[in-house]
């Protein structure tokens, strides 16, 4: 450093710390049921309803849709598949699958807001 220039100095204000020591975490808002925490839950609640109310349709389409299948083309009804009739068959064995894949993609989507709430009030 050379004799000219002046030392840097860091100015602070002695009110910092307290400002902070005031804030209270979002985790006690919400188990204080504070109006801010009822927005955190609310949050909450719509963002996991979404995924919810996904699933539930495309469960309405799918097992509603079989029956609706079968109206529509009734010579459906005559095929077999493993000597068990089509409509059986689907009922029995195909539409399982289906609703094991429907709740496996829920249980991601509900984990994840999960996630991304807990990260919110983290950095909160």
């Amino acid at each position: 450093m050379s004799e000219g220039t002046p030392r840097r100095v860091r100015v602070t204000s002695p009110r910092t710390g307290a400002a902070r020591a005031q804030r209270i975490p979002a985790a006690r808002e919400i188990d204080a049921q504070t109006p801010l925490g009822e927005v955190y839950m609310s949050s909450l609640l719509r963002s996991q309803l979404r995924p919810a109310l996904l699933a539930l349709a495309v469960l309405g389409l799918v097992v509603g849709g079989i029956p609706l299948l079968f109206w529509l083309f009734p010579e459906l009804s005559a095929v077999q598949v493993l000597a068990v009739p089509l409509p059986w068959f689907l009922l029995a064995f195909a539409v399982y699958p289906v609703l094991f894949g429907i709740g496996w993609l829920y249980v991601r989507a509900a984990e994840r807001n999960e996630r991304d709430f807990t990260d919110v009030l983290d950095r909160s």
